[in-house]
């Protein structure tokens, strides 16, 4: 396998990776990939509704669509992707997603320079085939896509072994996104200043990965009650029935703008709150990613793999034998999730509100809240 010199690198394509969550877990990656390549033009192939994570970040410098289901669908779509792809003239691709395509495509495309995971039986297609690092697998899942780089040559070896190694997520919005944030707040009657919490209660995997809503309730009006807070409920159109659940067992009525956001203006309107409290999801990462307070709740999944990589983040987990499973439904009494009380997420909550008001003030924080 030859080496890749950066100087030699003036045009980089990267085929993100699927999903809102693996979108900014990937952030690190492709911050090293602009740090080794500095004066590179890098393009970002992503899944339309993943485009707006990256919408204001400055460690790529074009979102290129992918949309099976637009103008792409279909033979004539994948070829006009190829046809566009080959135009670019492109001198290295990196190839964060797994799959057989994303490697054919670059193949086709005449990419020189092919860097990849050998899976799916797509190593011969790679001209930089990397293997995983048995290490890795117990490690969180944003090493798995450092360990492209390690294993093309462009970081060292087990590169997380090194303790002061900065594994940033950190993302910005738009000004365009924080703006309407701040207008659909405003319309929706919650007044600037004032305690948001925000509920994130669904999760696209499946059941298994969701608190229960009359606890989500419960812990938002006591803190609403406290706090003299607003509530917020985000999610997606298809948990707005979860959102109606909540609001239906709340005295303190919540603002519920499940499936009424874009990616970029959920993404303001997380970063107007002054806590968020969620299951494992992809809103869980944006949180993280913005530097937003959030009591995170693990049940089926692994906080190890995908925990928030933040330090104003709290996990908050039932521990079981059978987690984590990783199943979408559980098949026995959910007890990862039943076994997590309403004082327990009441109490993170406190302690994280106490810290950022804290910050707030410039006063020091509580012994203990670090």
């Amino acid at each position: 396998m030859n080496t890749i010199q950066p100087e030699a690198i003036e045009r980089i394509l990267i085929r993100g990776t699927n999903w809102v969550g693996d979108a900014v877990i990937s952030v690190p990656a492709l911050k090293a990939v602009r740090a080794s390549f500095p004066r590179a033009r890098i393009s970002l192939m992503v899944r339309p509704w993943v485009s707006d994570v990256y919408a204001a970040s400055d460690f790529v410098d074009e979102i290129l669509p992918y949309d099976k289901q637009g103008e792409h669908k279909g033979l004539r779509g994948l070829l006009r992707i190829i046809a566009r792809i080959r135009n670019e003239r492109f001198d290295l691709a990196f190839l964060l997603q797994n799959a057989f395509e994303a490697a054919f495509i670059a193949w086709v495309a005449g990419i020189p320079r092919r860097v990849g995971y050998a899976r799916d039986g797509r190593g011969f297609l790679l001209t930089h085939p990397c293997r995983i690092d048995p290490e890795v697998r117990s490690l969180h899942q944003a090493w798995y896509y450092l360990g492209i780089l390690a294993g093309a040559g462009l970081l060292e070896r087990q590169i997380w072994r090194r303790k002061d190694y900065n594994l940033s997520i950190a993302l910005d919005v738009r000004a365009s996104d924080v703006d309407g944030a701040r207008a659909l707040l405003r319309d929706r009657g919650v007044v600037q200043g004032k305690t948001v919490i925000g509920l994130n209660p669904g999760a696209f995997y499946g059941s298994a990965k969701r608190w229960l809503s009359d606890r989500y309730a419960a812990v938002a009006d006591t803190l609403a009650r406290r706090h003299d807070a607003e509530t917020v409920i985000f999610g997606t159109a298809g948990e707005r029935r979860i959102a109606d659940e909540i609001a239906a067992r709340m005295f303190s009525p919540p603002k519920i703008l499940a499936g009424e956001t874009t990616l970029g203006q959920l993404m303001g309107l997380i970063g107007e709150c002054d806590l968020f409290i969620t299951n494992d999801s992809g809103p869980m990462h944006l949180a993280a990613a913005l530097g937003v307070p959030q009591v995170s709740v693990f049940g089926s999944t692994s906080e190890i793999a995908t925990g928030p990589l933040s330090g104003l983040a709290q996990v908050v987990k039932n521990p079981v034998d059978c987690s984590p499973c990783f199943l979408r439904e559980c098949p026995i009494d959910f007890r990862c999730m039943t076994g997590i009380s309403v004082q327990q997420v009441v109490a993170v909550a406190e302690e994280l509100l106490s810290r950022e008001s804290a910050r707030r003030s410039g006063k020091p924080s509580r012994p203990g809240a670090g």
